[in-house]
């Protein structure tokens, strides 16, 4: 995350250390998206600001300007009235520079998903629901000598995230006020107090923001991902600092469900909370390896400083994990049939690497268990750039929390805006993933068209102009079962705008007005976890093709008829920019 602001001056903290702030700049962890291994290209995003509204689902609700006061170009108020969608006074066709009639502002202003009612139902156990989640939520950029910022937490929060990370450490220089960082790296650490009370601030936020828009909104509770590092000392002051900042907002016992006879705890009984997911260690057994650490690429140096570092956990701080007692698997236990030696309420806490080890093969398996039990899915060490995992495959087999760097509004942040657009950061899973549930999700056969009809003032590159661009639409198709194939992609032709008459009939509207009007085409294997991600990019000729935009659609969700959707740059900042879609399905 960068501004234009030191980001520590806004909390009251101190800036990060020479050596971390040289280290930043000097950045030998760098490289271009061409020779990056771990998904360049369309993949990558760019660091965000503190004025991104994407990446956990409310970008819509966030939004500085109304879709219905954006310009729709001339071409495309054209299109609208050859398709019978407006009438020619309607659509101003005679004045362009007319101020947008009240049809056409009812008509931008339609959405393009429409959320199944189901989604949105909060009865159900927390394990069936997908949950929009951060990982390393203290870093405003890159883990290894990134700044670290209580900010950070508020920006994700407010953005979406209902599942935040905790790194928490002793503190040496005053033992009473554990600090946060991301250990055996330069990054700049930060009071553990200030994350708390930035988290709570937050929340209060957030209630009283959405009280004003919605009377009847309840604002979901905040799963606490904690990865402890301190001693025993540092541990009970973790716990007194968590009751002294959050008060009634901790969950330190069971939540009164009211008259409710069931056995599981529904969403809704947890309120406004924030929940503690505590590691769990089995009596008498030393504590493992933290998952968070756990890669067999890792330095053996920083293995053993990692391992010398762990301490039991006090029954104080163990007795927080009401609802989610993080166990990293030994054996296979937790889903061939009952976890060893596990807790109550066990979250199975696993690296990406770990999991897609055990699939395809074990889906079934998996599925059944991330019915009932919830599941932790975190980023391979590996991945030092904090670039992200793929969460749709994981989302298929049910895994509740996908641990995502907000870092940066890449691939990953985007297909999470998808999932969550419009909720509070919990979406119910598919039948097939609810308890009792047979683990399908296929709705069969299907022939996706894509209708592109054009775009309404695309966003230019820095040092760009816009006779310089040819801009087109790529779309790719994402699915849970794509755990090693290249996702189908589609594109259209590259925009060109003619300006004389003799070479193409018709209107010709600037390079950032483009008029495409193709269809894509898809056939596969429908699923309630398929994704459309979206990307407007300019068909260079001597250099690599740039991104102008992004939006993404979960395809459950994409509403009937032609629909405008509001696109982002890859900042996850909102843009003036609407592409003109129609989304069909045909069985086959």
């Amino acid at each position: 995350m960068s501004d234009n602001k030191d980001p520590h001056t806004k909390d009251g903290q101190p800036a990060p250390s020479i050596l971390t702030s040289k280290f930043a700049k000097l950045n030998p962890f760098s490289r271009t998206a061409s020779s990056d291994p771990e998904g360049g290209g369309d993949n990558l995003g760019e660091e965000v600001e503190f004025d991104s509204i994407g990446g956990g689902g409310h970008a819509a609700c966030r939004t500085k300007v109304t879709k219905s006061e954006l310009r729709v170009s001339r071409a495309l108020r054209q299109f609208l009235v050859d398709q019978n969608l407006l009438s020619p006074a309607d659509a101003n066709l005679d004045d362009p520079k007319a101020q947008s009639s009240q049809p056409l502002k009812e008509f931008v202003d339609k959405s393009h998903i429409d959320i199944p009612e189901y989604v949105r139902d909060r009865s159900r156990p927390l394990s069936e629901y997908f949950i929009s989640s951060s990982h390393n939520t203290y870093l405003l950029a890159h883990q290894l000598y990134g700044n670290s910022s209580a900010v950070a937490y508020e920006h994700v929060l407010i953005t979406g995230a209902r599942c935040v990370e905790i790194d928490a450490w002793d503190n040496d220089d005053n033992p009473n006020e554990p600090k946060v960082t991301h250990g055996y790296t330069l990054a700049a650490h930060i009071p553990f107090r200030a994350v708390c009370e930035t988290m709570k601030q937050a929340i209060q936020k957030e209630e009283e923001e959405e009280a004003k828009r919605d009377q009847n909104f309840k604002v979901a509770p905040v799963l606490l991902s904690l990865e402890n590092h301190c001693g025993h000392a540092g541990q009970k002051r973790l716990v007194e600092i968590m009751h002294e900042v959050w008060g009634d907002l901790l969950i330190s016992g069971p939540v009164d469900k009211g008259e409710a006879a069931s056995e599981h705890t529904a969403l809704d009984h947890l309120g406004a909370k924030i929940a503690v997911m505590v590691e769990f260690h089995p009596a008498g057994k030393p504590p493992v390896e933290s998952p968070e650490s756990s890669d067999d690429e890792e330095d053996k140096e920083t293995k053993e400083k990692r391992n010398e570092a762990k301490t039991p956990i006090i029954p104080e701080l163990c007795a927080l994990g009401v609802y989610a007692q993080s166990v990293k698997p030994t054996n296979d236990s937790w889903y061939t049939s009952t976890l060893t030696n596990g807790p109550h309420d066990h979250l199975i806490n696993i690296s990406e690497t770990g999991l897609l080890n055990l699939l395809p093969k074990q889906a079934a398996l998996i599925k059944k268990h991330n019915a009932e039990h919830l599941m932790r899915v975190y980023p391979k060490g590996t991945r030092i750039s904090s670039k992200n995992l793929n969460p749709v495959p994981f989302w298929g087999v049910g895994a509740q929390v996908c641990a995502l760097n907000w870092q940066t509004f890449d691939h990953s942040v985007q297909l999470n805006e998808a999932l969550f657009s419009g909720s509070d950061g919990y979406v119910l899973k598919p039948p097939g993933l609810r308890i009792g549930g047979d683990g399908n999700t296929s709705l069969g056969r299907r022939k996706l068209k894509l209708h592109i009809a054009g775009a309404t003032d695309l966003p230019l590159p820095a040092g760009r102009e816009a006779d310089d661009i040819r801009p087109y639409v790529t779309c790719t198709l994402v699915l849970p079962t794509d755990l090693e194939q290249e996702p189908p992609k589609q594109k259209t032709k590259a925009y060109k705008q003619h300006k004389f008459g003799i070479i193409h009939k018709g209107e010709q509207p600037i390079p950032t007005d483009p008029i495409w009007h193709e269809t894509l085409e898809w056939q596969f294997e429908h699923d309630e976890l398929a994704f459309v991600r979206i990307l407007i990019k300019s068909d260079d000729k001597f250099a690599r093709n740039p991104l102008f935009a992004v939006a993404a659609v979960r395809l459950v969700y994409a509403a009937e008829g032609w629909k405008f959707i509001r696109l982002l740059d890859l900042k996850g900042r909102e843009t003036h920019s609407t592409l003109l879609v129609k989304f069909e399905f045909e069985k086959i």
